[in-house]
């Protein structure tokens, strides 16, 4: 799909966001935001977000995070901190919102924010800091907690990284495939960042949220969404057979039917 850069500010100086308008022309229906994984894009969607609009004759914007995509890189000598989803849901994902006019009383309305993993978790830290700011939630595979299962599993994508060709079939996604693995990579497998925790914050969800994950995710297990549902009670769980961290990859079909029924449930 054909994309755009935004500037925004961000950690006091100016960066590009790439993004990706879907449907615009249906302004009068509900947009949903695509927020991607640790190791994703614009591009590294590939074409479920349109197939999913389509399905449920929806708006939708996709985007690359910093350090994403063809986004602003990180400087390699830039290391990211445990707070790394907190900055992008309280202060890019708003000043993206800001640039693009998503919001109460703005061209475009509040949006859905469609999750997946640490997209998800985003998506998760933004609608509980700013209620206002976000309709509803469809996350995918969202890290609440840090697992065991999700290091080991990080560790070994390392090695795949440095041992395989995993770099290069990354590297079509990304403008500086180096500054998005390392940027991940690092943060994930640092020792400090196994006391992330998002459970505090979860008891502040207002908005209806789907949490969605496969009973064969390499990344983490069902004690991430049956955690959302264990502090926002009021959170619709969906669990996949025959699927692994990417549901919009090993059950679209599925997935597409929940979210859009989802969606049409709470408009």
């Amino acid at each position: 799909m054909a994309t755009e850069l935004a500037r925004i500010p961000f950690d006091g100086r100016q960066i590009d966001i790439e993004f990706a308008w879907l449907r615009a022309e249906r302004t009068e229906r509900p947009l949903l935001v695509f927020l991607h994984e640790g190791l994703g894009s614009v591009s590294m969607w590939r074409d479920y977000p349109r197939q999913l609009c389509e399905a449920g004759d929806l708006r939708g914007l996709v985007l690359s995070r910093y350090g994403y995509g063809q986004s602003t890189p990180r400087p390699h000598d830039e290391k990211w901190g445990v707070d790394f989803m907190h900055r992008q849901a309280r202060e890019a994902l708003p000043a993206l919102f800001d640039v693009l006019e998503i919001g109460a009383g703005r061209r475009h309305g509040v949006p859905w924010l469609f999750g997946h993993s640490d997209g998800g978790s985003i998506a998760l830290i933004c609608a509980a800091s700013a209620p206002a700011m976000v309709a509803g939630l469809i996350v995918l595979a969202p890290h609440i907690v840090v697992e065991e299962v999700s290091v080991r599993s990080i560790a070994a994508t390392r090695d795949l990284y440095r041992q395989t060709d995993l770099r290069a079939r990354l590297a079509r996604h990304h403008a500086d495939v180096d500054s998005a693995f390392w940027g991940w990579n690092d943060i994930w497998l640092d020792p400090a960042f196994r006391a992330w925790d998002l459970r505090p914050l979860l008891a502040d969800l207002r908005c209806p949220v789907l949490a969605v994950q496969g009973e064969d995710d390499e990344y983490g297990t069902m004690a991430q969404i049956e955690g959302i549902h264990r502090y926002a009670p009021h959170a619709a769980l969906l669990k996949l057979a025959r699927c692994g961290h990417s549901p919009h990859r090993d059950q679209p079909e599925r997935l597409t039917e929940a979210a859009v029924a989802f969606i049409s449930t709470h408009t």
